[in-house]
């Protein structure tokens, strides 16, 4: 599985709102800039996010982009779900009369679990947390259910 280039820009333009002080519009050229990326394709990418409750949007003079939630309640499965959709590594996950083999198939509980542990390790890791980390990447994980 390979994320999308949306869900790439998504989870970078998520960072940046999260970096500005609780509540600030940011104007759509200031995202793009920083995270170089179109405007166009913003827009695009952010629709999703925006239709999910996470984001808002005001248009105008002075519009732009905010969070609607803190940053600790939005996690990578979150935003990675608005771009993508429900996880599946296999089809079968996505639902029972995908796979007629599901009662004998030894390889689903694999898919179960592989599954369970990706969705779980990316709820893990909210903005708040992320958006705090070095340019070398995240260090320890946090605490499951806790932020920052």
């Amino acid at each position: 599985m390979v994320i999308t280039r949306a869900t790439e820009y998504a989870i970078r333009a998520l960072l940046y709102l999260a970096r500005q002080p609780k509540g600030q519009i940011v104007y759509k050229k200031d995202i793009c800039k920083s995270e170089d990326v179109t405007p166009a394709f913003l827009t695009k990418i952010l629709q999703p996010l925006i239709k999910n409750g996470i984001v808002g949007s005001q248009r105008g003079v002075g519009g732009g982009f905010y969070l609607l939630l803190d940053p600790s309640q939005i996690t990578l499965l979150d935003v990675v779900q608005s771009q993508e959709g429900l996880l599946a590594l296999n089809h079968c996950l996505t639902a029972d009369e995908n796979c007629g083999r599901q009662e004998f198939c030894p390889v689903r509980k694999v898919w179960e679990e592989a599954n369970r542990s990706l969705t779980d390790i990316l709820a893990g890791y909210d903005l708040f947390w992320l958006a705090q980390q070095g340019p070398g990447g995240p260090g320890a994980r946090p605490k499951s259910g806790s932020s920052g």
